[in-house]
């Protein structure tokens, strides 16, 4: 082999790998974009029964969006879950359960068997969906929204674990947001919720 050819040869594999590396990068940044979505209603999301639910059919309620897991030392909050759904929803409010199994794998099981565990161990009936990814490469393009900067700069950034909270408005306007430490009941996530209905009761 000449050097001129060697020469080539290293300047084609060259430009090979930089074509490679350089795709990686645009699809790196793609999965970082943010979302197209401009309100939460846009959303159409699957139920634990297989449905298709347009996030719509919430609009002018109070919501409350929770990444949930069977096998975590916060699953006992589904019974607060519960119990702030019961004591609100003739108000306008929804708890809104979303299964995931990111953390630790602490949610292992088949939309069926949580379905099932939700409903005899904890006598869940606050709407409960499909199990989805709340971060990384396969997150779900409602937690994108949830947590992107651009969508909601003041309550935005990652999950950090599972029982994260997010309230939102009648209008679908994220106007807090609550750790998983922070427990259904507590002062601070029944304040918020009621602050929020009393501006049903305003109208």
């Amino acid at each position: 082999m000449s050097k001129t050819t060697g020469l080539v040869l290293l300047a084609t594999i060259g430009a090979f790998i930089f074509s490679i590396y350089a795709f990686n990068g645009d699809e790196s940044e793609a999965s970082n974009l943010p979302p197209k979505e401009t309100s939460i209603y846009e959303f159409t999301v699957t139920n634990i029964d297989g449905e298709d639910v347009n996030l719509r059919k919430y609009k002018d309620h109070v919501l409350l969006f929770v990444n949930t897991a069977s096998k975590c030392g916060y699953t006992p909050q589904y019974k607060g879950l519960q119990a702030i759904y019961d004591k609100y929803k003739d108000q306008g409010f929804y708890v809104l359960g979303f299964p995931a199994n990111n953390f630790g794998g602490q949610e292992p099981g088949s939309e069926k068997e949580i379905k099932e565990f939700c409903t005899l161990r904890y006598r869940v009936t606050f709407p409960m969906f499909a199990k989805i990814s709340v971060k990384g490469d396969d997150q779900h393009p409602l937690y994108n929204y949830l947590t992107s900067k651009e969508t909601n700069p003041k309550f935005g950034g990652e999950v950090t674990w599972n029982f994260n909270k997010f309230l939102a408005n009648q209008d679908g306007e994220i106007i807090a947001r609550f750790s998983s430490k922070e427990v259904p009941e507590s002062k601070e996530v029944t304040s918020a919720i009621e602050k929020a209905l009393a501006r049903n009761s305003a109208k």
